[in-house]
């Protein structure tokens, strides 16, 4: 038996699992973070390596109709393998744009095969965070592909739920309505026949929380909602989303509010709801929740990874405080709700009291041909004093880095502990990891992340161009980095891989495709 094979734990999880989509042997990178579990893997990728990724260049870059405002620009891509076109078959890559249109590109040539724009149905009422960066009066969710079906699932503004032909553009579902309009949803995400998605910040109005719509009859679409908050805070707002463990649940760490299960209060938590009709199962809240609450050092700010190790389910999370927590995906806090596998690990973001620091965007986890399993954390600032100590460091990082740890065994009790592997050089604000192949790749989004300041000193001062950098997963040498290739920015966003080509966007709503050289 392989080292991190999984047993089911109960027939529960079995039938659960049977529920799940099995993942693509293709390609495709069909949703934020490749998978329902956010793990940022493209695991069937073979044409990239340590080897020839140095060879890596800018194949195309094209800039699609959309205006960026505030913070927001076009989402993160997705990406469908063998796409029936006017053009013929091809490889497509997909974005959302500010104002809910979609655009999708040949991957081969980077020419826009098709643009779809919903119809804009009413403007934003009063409100007050709207037209604010936390509420930007635009969509702000990646869409997600169903590849049995060839749909792309994408959110309106108006908070319509469409679902389009990935070949032509052509609405083959909805609009059925899913959320308020012009509330912030997160990237969605597709188990079966159900779309999920999370809702922050009580944009529109809507209360925060778990999403899910039913999509098998176009007819009759079922919504189902778990809120978490009564308040417009409390919401999950890492990018990722609803992260979905094959154990049958739903994942989110939860933003600023009041901890108050007798009242719905669910806030600054790692929340966990049943797949089938999202009632809350499970939570961890660390101990010093109230004191989280007082300095604006939410949850909310990373999404957690799901993986399985040996015969457990875990989960790992962290977010604005800087610490890392490890979790039982199937226990999350233990019997009291507190008590997590390992907790307490200090990355950044020392004393613990800046809101623009710490672990953001979301975790990633691979697992190497020997059956090692590795964890990546993206931290902005500079490491904690308190961190631990990395095998291998590749000098200061005042701006941000990649932290990679290899999830290990303790000899005493066999229970599954983190060792510090390497932190990576300094990067100017690091995304997701994405991993293909024995390759970390990330982005260093250049932007300037300062809470404090205004959106257009966000927007204008101390910014420079993203920079894609990939870096040996086991050891964190970069190999290759795209140097001036990109033109601008980018805020929240991630990492695509499909069919050794590497995809992604920055502020000024364009699309850049990195292959190898011929």
């Amino acid at each position: 038996m392989p080292t991190d094979a999984r047993t089911p734990v109960s027939s529960f999880l079995a039938i659960a699992a049977c529920l799940l989509p099995a993942i693509a042997v293709a390609g495709d990178w069909p949703t934020f973070g490749h998978d329902p579990q956010r793990t940022g893997w493209a695991r069937s990728e073979r044409t990239l390596s340590t080897e020839n990724v140095g060879r890596l260049e800018l194949k195309w870059k094209t800039r699609v109709n959309n205006e960026a405002s505030l913070l927001g620009s076009v989402t993160a891509p997705v990406v469908g393998i063998d796409v029936s076109t006017v053009r013929g078959v091809a490889d497509v890559v997909f974005v959302a744009g500010k104002e809910g249109g979609v655009f999708a590109i040949d991957a081969g040539t980077g020419d826009l095969l098709w643009e779809w724009e919903p119809v804009r149905y009413g403007l934003p009422a009063d409100g007050p965070l709207q037209g604010s960066v936390y509420c930007p009066n635009g969509v702000n969710a990646t869409p997600t592909i169903d590849t049995r079906t060839g749909i792309l699932y994408t959110l309106a503004e108006s908070g319509a739920l469409y679902g389009l032909d990935m070949g032509s553009g052509r609405v083959r579902f909805g609009p059925a309505q899913f959320v308020a309009p012009f509330a912030k949803a997160w990237s969605l995400n597709l188990v079966g026949d159900t779309v999920y998605t999370t809702l922050a910040q009580g944009c529109g109005g809507a209360l925060s929380g778990f999403y899910s719509m039913d999509v098998r009859d176009r007819h009759r679409p079922a919504v189902r909602q778990m809120l978490l908050s009564n308040t417009n805070t409390g919401g999950i707002w890492g990018r990722g989303g609803p992260v979905i463990g094959e154990n049958g649940r739903a994942y989110g760490s939860t933003a600023d509010g009041p901890f108050d299960p007798r009242a719905g209060d669910y806030s600054n938590a790692v929340v966990a709801a049943s797949l089938e009709d999202l009632e809350l199962v499970d939570h961890f809240v660390p101990r010093n929740h109230w004191e989280l609450y007082r300095l604006d050092l939410d949850f909310g700010a990373a999404s957690p990874v799901w993986f399985g190790w040996r015969d457990r389910n875990l989960l790992a999370s962290g977010a604005k405080e800087g610490v890392l927590y490890l979790l039982d995906a199937d226990s999350l806090g233990g019997r009291d709700h507190q008590t997590p596998l390992l907790g307490g690990i200090r990355l950044g973001n020392d004393p613990g009291a800046s809101t623009s620091l710490g672990i953001w965007g979301g975790l990633s986890t691979w697992r190497d041909d020997k059956g090692r399993t590795w964890l990546y954390v993206p931290v902005y600032g500079e490491p904690s004093k308190d961190a631990p100590k990395f095998s291998i460091d590749y000098g200061p990082a005042p701006d941000g880095s990649v932290m990679a740890f290899e999830v290990v065994a303790d000899e005493a009790e066999g229970k599954p502990l983190l060792r510090a592997a390497w932190i990576s050089q300094n990067l100017k604000v690091p995304e997701p990891v994405a991993l293909a192949n024995g390759v970390a790749f990330v982005l260093a989004n250049g932007e300037n992340p300062n809470q404090r300041d205004s959106v257009q000193d966000r927007q204008t001062a101390n910014v420079e161009p993203a920079v894609l950098h990939a870096l040996d997963a086991r050891t964190g040498k970069e190999l290759y980095n795209s140097g001036d290739s990109m033109e601008t920015w980018v805020h929240f966003s991630g990492i695509a891989i499909a069919e050794g080509r590497i995809y992604t966007v920055d502020y000024g709503s364009t699309v850049y495709c990195f292959g190898l050289a011929d």
